[in-house]
């Protein structure tokens, strides 16, 4: 039996895809793929002219609704300012895509302190906050979709991004207690596990990004996108696209994580942390 929750005050409301990180990268795709499929879109990021330049090419390719919305994910009010903003011009979010994300690469004691409150808010505090608001709208309404991107990191401690990885495992656990939740009101809630993706955060040469795709171990950004949309319309709980992915998030949820200390002693794995 579904606990009573507030109606819902917006039944004239427009329906839309809200999708953070939605200016450039792995959240680009999502918004035009998604917008491919007849779906209106906020496009939200910290990047205002950017945010512009892609709703209106959505809108012109597409032939779909598509605002902008400038956002710091990072600020400890920003779900709450994207969630008035929204019930402002009375737009109801039926699907939810949690993608923002910063990736910095470094040894923990040469990053900075303030990075900690930075990427904790950016992958922990928005997200959950999003999901807890508009989650509510959803399961008052009796459906809706979220979607959250996670990393393979969330499956093993990783040095040199120890707040990134640490950041994913919560969003790991946090997405799948939300699934258990909210299934009941007719909301699924979709975990995205992605390895190595061709985006900027990797600052490789094209000749390592060509060799990296064609072995499957980098994958493009346009590719984990549908896998991500595939898994959010059939409502699965979990994602892990690509087949070495799959092998590496295998092996790694049944090692413990004391088994990654030979691999740290490799003098060439030795080298490269020291440049860190």
């Amino acid at each position: 039996m579904r606990p009573k929750l507030p109606k819902n005050r917006y039944l004239r409301a427009m329906k839309f895809t809200l999708i953070t990180g939605a200016s450039s990268g792995i959240g680009l795709c999502y918004a035009e793929q998604l917008a491919a499929k007849g779906e209106n879109i906020v496009v939200v990021s910290n990047q205002q002219e950017r945010n512009e330049e892609v709703a209106e090419s959505l809108k012109h390719r597409f032939g779909v609704e598509a605002v902008a919305l400038y956002a710091d994910l990072s600020k400890a009010d920003a779900a709450e300012q994207i969630y008035e903003w929204c019930k402002e011009r009375e737009i109801e979010v039926t699907t939810l895509v949690s993608n923002a994300g910063i990736l910095q690469f470094g040894m923990f004691l040469h990053t900075k302190p303030s990075m900690a409150e930075f990427i904790t808010n950016l992958h922990c505090i928005t997200p959950s906050k999003l999901c807890r608001l508009f989650g509510e709208d959803m399961c008052s309404r009796g459906e809706g979709r979220i979607l959250i991107m996670s990393s393979m990191s969330a499956w093993i401690p990783f040095p040199t991004i120890s707040y990134y990885a640490s950041t994913k495992v919560y969003l790991k656990s946090f997405a799948q207690s939300l699934w258990y939740e909210f299934r009941p009101y007719g909301v699924t809630v979709t975990t995205v596990y992605p390895g190595a993706v061709d985006t900027p955060l990797y600052t490789l040469d094209e000749k390592y990004r060509k060799w990296l795709r064609a072995f499957g171990v980098m994958m493009s950004a346009e590719k984990l996108a549908r896998a991500g949309i595939r898994a959010l319309e059939r409502g699965r709980r979990t994602a892990t696209p690509g087949l070495f992915t799959k092998v590496v998030v295998g092996i790694c949820s049944l090692l413990p994580a004391h088994a990654l200390l030979p691999v740290l002693k490799i003098p060439a794995i030795k080298r490269i942390l020291a440049k860190l």
